[in-house]
């Protein structure tokens, strides 16, 4: 009885030491030796690759932006949101859903539409998506045929956050925004230019532009015209 009494006491013992090391070296150790190398060698990305403006922080850079006008009834939940045609539009974000647990806070949740090419719902976004794309970049003697429109301008991400469009979804904006910010298309055009990014490596990926830093340096561009 005394021996099965020390065998258990000491097998106890072993455990609760291993697991105050494990918790030391997997809970403290390690978090702190990741987070150091880290912020040492990835600062920008490791605080979430935030993006200022005016000295203030005003988003990341790896997480897309809405744009648009603030609602006529601010109590009438069933008014649609309307884009902010100044700016350059983001990708749709259809995937997106709503907080329902915790319904203090309107937090939106990352996800895709998960339906099918045939789905009729999606075939529906789509095709209000672009005939919206196309009445609202349309300006007069630079009409947007339906063939001009790329893909990303009427679909979502997978993750329904993403913050970068094509470079033709950006130039197809072009004319609406400097029609809307009293601008040169020209420097519009340069602005769009400036601020898209080619393959990573020259072969990962595709060319792109973020959406966030683009409206950034067009509000630059507009309070220096003004």
């Amino acid at each position: 009885m005394n021996i099965s009494v020390r065998n258990t006491a000491r097998l106890l013992w072993a455990g609760l030491r291993a697991l105050l090391v494990l918790t030391v070296v997997c809970g403290v150790l390690y978090p702190l030796a990741v987070t150091g190398v880290a912020q040492g060698l990835f600062p920008h990305r490791a605080n979430g690759s935030e993006i200022t403006s005016g000295g203030k922080v005003v988003g990341s850079e790896l997480i897309g932006q809405s744009y648009l006008l603030p609602k006529k009834n601010p109590s009438d939940a069933s008014e649609q949101p309307r884009p902010d045609l100044r700016w350059f539009q983001p990708r749709p974000s259809r995937g997106l859903g709503t907080n329902t647990v915790n319904t203090q806070y309107e937090l939106l949740l990352s996800g895709a539409t998960n339906r099918s090419g045939d789905n009729k719902e999606l075939i529906d976004w789509v095709t209000a998506a672009k005939a919206a794309v196309i009445k609202d970049d349309s300006t007069p003697g630079h009409p947007v045929t339906p063939d001009a429109v790329p893909p990303d301008a009427v679909t979502s991400s997978g993750s329904g956050l993403d913050p970068d469009i094509s470079p033709e979804y950006a130039r197809l904006q072009i004319n609406r925004v400097a029609e809307r910010n009293h601008l040169p298309a020209d420097r519009v055009r340069a602005l769009v230019d400036a601020h898209t990014t080619g393959r990573t490596l020259g072969f990962i990926g595709e060319p792109r532009v973020n959406v966030l830093r683009l409206n950034i340096a067009l509000k630059s561009l507009t309070e220096g015209s003004g």
